[in-house]
């Protein structure tokens, strides 16, 4: 059972900070137990193929979903664990300039639409970060991207939201609020990592 109280005055030994771990570590259980384990297998395949085809990755979101936007495209770009060739990723929560100049000209919901408009190419892979699933720019991204004849991913929590209806693959991480969902997004992207330093480590042998 997942324990969700932080309020536990009564209990001897209790420890805010213990219970915390317990139900994040439930939540990890949770999701080991279930089908995400399959869906980031099916989600890392797609993603390596396209860079095994030379197509790039796309990832975009909001708040604590872009900072691991960026996040996921630096070792990506740079590296996670092992050193192998650069591999084409972006962030398009990256460039301030693009994003304020899109919303003040068009609007926000359009920030990463835009952004797949004028990079976006057939057979690149979009990865659309959001907890809710139905940011209003997140979901313009994964249309223009499907229109587009992008691999769309969306990395989501279990209620999925409309971006769902523009998405191949769903990764929808169990958790009761946006602070548990976010910590398997985490965990997530550095299976991906994983599984690309697997694939590219070894042909750079």
């Amino acid at each position: 059972m997942i324990r969700t109280r932080l309020d536990r005055p009564d209990e001897i030994g209790f420890s805010p900070t213990a219970d915390t771990l317990e139900e994040i570590g439930n939540v990890f259980l949770l999701a080991a137990a279930s089908g995400y384990p399959a869906s980031i297998e099916t989600a890392a395949s797609a993603i390596v193929d396209a860079f095994a085809a030379h197509r790039k990755l796309l990832v975009f979101g909001n708040g604590g979903s872009a900072a691991d936007a960026q996040h996921l495209c630096g070792e990506i770009v740079v590296r996670f664990r092992s050193n192998r060739q650069a591999l084409p990723a972006v962030a398009l929560s990256s460039d301030a300039a693009v994003m304020t100049a899109c919303g003040n000209d068009f609007s926000f919901e359009r920030i990463f639409a835009r952004q797949i408009e004028a990079l976006g190419t057939p057979g690149d892979v979009a990865l659309g970060i959001s907890t809710s699933g139905s940011s209003p720019n997140i979901v313009a991204a994964m249309k223009t991207a499907r229109e587009r004849a992008l691999t769309t991913i969306l990395l989501t929590g279990p209620s999925y939201g409309r971006a769902r209806d523009y998405s191949d693959w769903v990764l929808a991480a169990p958790g009761a609020n946006t602070a548990r969902i976010q910590e398997l997004h985490l965990a997530t992207y550095h299976i991906i990592c994983e599984t690309i330093d697997a694939r590219f480590s070894r042909r750079a042998e």
